[in-house]
């Protein structure tokens, strides 16, 4: 596509209730092109993981614009935002969030047969192979490590094809060595698909890897 694919303009955004509520997004705009690898570098509490949940759809922006492939989100009602998502997004998080009583082909192909998709078992098996798994693929997530179960996570973000991939401290749950191996998959995965890619991490050395990065405090975005 030729539009970008996470265009915010000015976005705010609100949490809590009464007096604990809090401005957590503070006139936020950023832009990531089709193909663009974008890190957004900040400690814990900037920020960063409201952005990423702005984004995707997953909490409403009070006020500004968010477009997410080329399409305003602000009107769209759950149902329009989670064909939006289903069709456009891949999602990696710290937590892999796989289903235990799933192998990994299973975890990686339900989401494409409920989706409609052709072949769904023999794309994920294909995706699992990409990721170095092809001999696990009748694991089950508590057979396999950390990095093996993230490595089933990039497989069920990318087997959809989507336009964009947002991953969210995506070696936060790893050792450095594991973290490493991790990150160079994720940026081969997404080259591969020719997907943007938005990293949001604490790790300089992670957010290196990106084309950009821009530092996140206190709810502000900053080159």
């Amino acid at each position: 596509m030729t539009e970008p694919l996470i265009a915010l303009d000015d976005v705010r955004l609100t949490l809590g209730q009464g007096d604990v509520r809090t401005e957590i997004l503070k006139g936020v705009s950023l832009t990531l092109e089709p193909g663009e690898s974008v890190a957004v570098l900040g400690p814990s509490g900037s920020g960063k993981s409201s952005l990423m949940a702005v984004v995707a759809g997953l909490e409403r922006a009070d006020s500004g614009s968010v477009r997410l492939a080329g399409q305003d989100i602000g009107g769209l009602d759950e149902d329009a935002l989670a064909r939006l998502r289903g069709r456009s997004l891949g999602i990696i998080l710290q937590a892999f969030h796989l289903l235990p009583t799933m192998t990994a082909l299973e975890n990686v192909s339900v989401p494409l047969e409920l989706a409609g998709a052709d072949d769904p078992r023999g794309r994920a098996a294909f995706e699992l192979e990409a990721v170095g798994l092809g001999h696990r693929l009748n694991h089950y997530p508590a057979q396999l490590s950390g990095g093996e179960q993230q490595r089933v996570a990039i497989a069920r973000a990318t087997a959809p094809r989507p336009h964009l991939l947002l991953a969210d401290e995506p070696t936060g749950n790893l050792d450095s060595a594991t973290g490493v191996a991790i990150i160079d998959l994720l940026f081969d995965r997404a080259g591969h698909a020719g997907a943007g890619l938005l990293v949001i991490t604490h790790d300089a050395a992670v957010a290196a890897r990106a084309a950009r990065v821009l530092h996140m405090s206190d709810g502000r975005l900053a080159t």
